[in-house]
């Protein structure tokens, strides 16, 4: 299968765009001649990774926290601009903190509230204002596959609560945006080969895994690829998780 390609000389704006997943994606836009206004909480961290993707004056790139309104609207701003648009927004910034559900702090709870929910709600509500003014745009969420499908032996009740309400909140904003012109999909990841996860834990985590491996961070980046380029597809979760969404096993 030949890799999906998208028309070059478009903007795509990716949040946690400095490593991971969200680097992965940020790469994958530039690759295929997209320009790129990438967010993350340092400046420092966005200029390495502008040095690692080479693009020139094709990224671009905001520091701060994406749960402040204002580095939401500051997104689409450089990406007017500097680019003329916005043509795609994906939602990456997340925290991921597996614990028992006892044991969360409050600040642990809240932390976790304003990247997760508050970092996707404005960053989409900028974006989306300027979509529906052209009558044409993308939004991808990347959730999570284990709100998809719980685990016993995987404490999750955060991520489960608030990317499980992000899995539902993509089908309805893309049923009230879909008349405008603007589609709303989510990538749900299960368990991805990344910094998230350090070298010693892989072993154990493969066992979580029905394919017996982890994911690619370009295997997510493929989906979000597909989804931005996919015209007649909204309101769709995508898993990219080896089965795991799929039921116990």
């Amino acid at each position: 299968m030949t890799e999906q390609t998208l028309p070059s000389g478009k903007t795509a704006i990716v949040t946690g765009a400095s490593s991971g997943i969200g680097l992965a994606i940020a790469r994958r836009f530039l690759a295929q001649g997209w320009n790129v206004v990438g967010n993350a909480r340092s400046d420092a961290r966005l200029k390495e990774a502008a040095t690692q993707f080479g693009a020139g004056d094709r990224f671009a790139g905001v520091a701060g926290d994406i749960a402040d309104p204002r580095v939401a609207q500051a997104l689409v701003e450089q990406a007017v601009s500097r680019f003329g648009g916005v043509d795609a927004l994906v939602n990456n910034a997340g925290i991921f903190l597996p614990k028992p559900f006892i044991e969360f702090t409050p600040e642990e709870i809240e932390q976790q509230i304003a990247t997760n929910v508050k970092g996707t709600i404005f960053a989409s509500q900028a974006a989306a204002r300027h979509m529906i003014g052209r009558g044409a745009g993308a939004i991808v969420n990347i959730t999570a596959s284990i709100a998809l499908q719980p685990r016993s032996n995987v404490p999750a009740f955060m991520a489960v609560l608030l990317k499980g309400g992000l899995n539902a909140a993509t089908r309805a904003l893309a049923l009230e945006l879909a008349p405008l012109g603007v589609r709303v999909n989510a990538v749900a990841p299960g368990i991805i080969d990344s910094p998230m996860h350090s070298p010693e834990s892989h072993g154990f985590l493969k066992t979580l895994q029905p394919t017996g491996r982890l994911g690619t961070v370009d295997e997510v980046a493929d989906a979000v690829i597909y989804l931005v380029g996919a015209g007649f597809t909204s309101g769709v979760v995508l898993p990219v998780d080896g089965a795991a969404a799929a039921g116990n096993f």
